[in-house]
């Protein structure tokens, strides 16, 4: 159930890219995550939000830089392993480079994952952590096995 948010000037990439992006980010944390075949389960509670910043409002130490891009990913604890945060860091930068045609993007997309602590990851009025996600994952497994 991971969350991403992606930071892009508004100018990077063309308007209609924003579907591929989301569509793409999520289906790379997932498979970083060890899930081989996505079910609604996984698909309906991961989401990305797009956020398209207006030019000039990203700034490094030395620049006014209109080409950087800052994608964070928020996992529940756990989730992602030492191999998933390489994987998953390799491919959305990759994907940003791609769909920016421009393959030094790369140097300028900054990937960070944050784990939410124990307990501090909110669905539906209620605090979730490792307990809770075991038994919704469990429920998920079992309405698949019913299909």
């Amino acid at each position: 159930m991971p969350m991403i948010d992606v930071y892009m000037p508004d100018n990077l990439f063309p308007v209609d890219a924003d579907d591929k992006l989301g569509t793409e980010l999520a289906l790379a944390v997932l498979r970083a995550e060890g899930v081989e075949t996505p079910g609604p389960f996984h698909l309906n509670n991961t989401a990305v939000f797009i956020h398209r910043l207006s030019t000039g409002a990203v700034h490094t130490g030395s620049v006014n830089s209109d080409n950087n891009v800052r994608i964070q990913v928020i996992t529940p604890p756990g989730a992602l392993n030492r191999d998933g945060q390489k994987t998953f860091t390799k491919e959305a930068t990759e994907l940003i480079a791609r769909v920016s045609g421009d393959e030094t993007q790369a140097q300028r997309t900054w990937v960070i994952l944050t784990e939410a602590a124990e307990g501090g990851w909110g669905i539906g009025g209620t605090a979730f952590g490792q307990e809770e996600f075991a038994a919704l994952a469990a429920q998920a497994l079992a309405a698949r096995k019913q299909q």
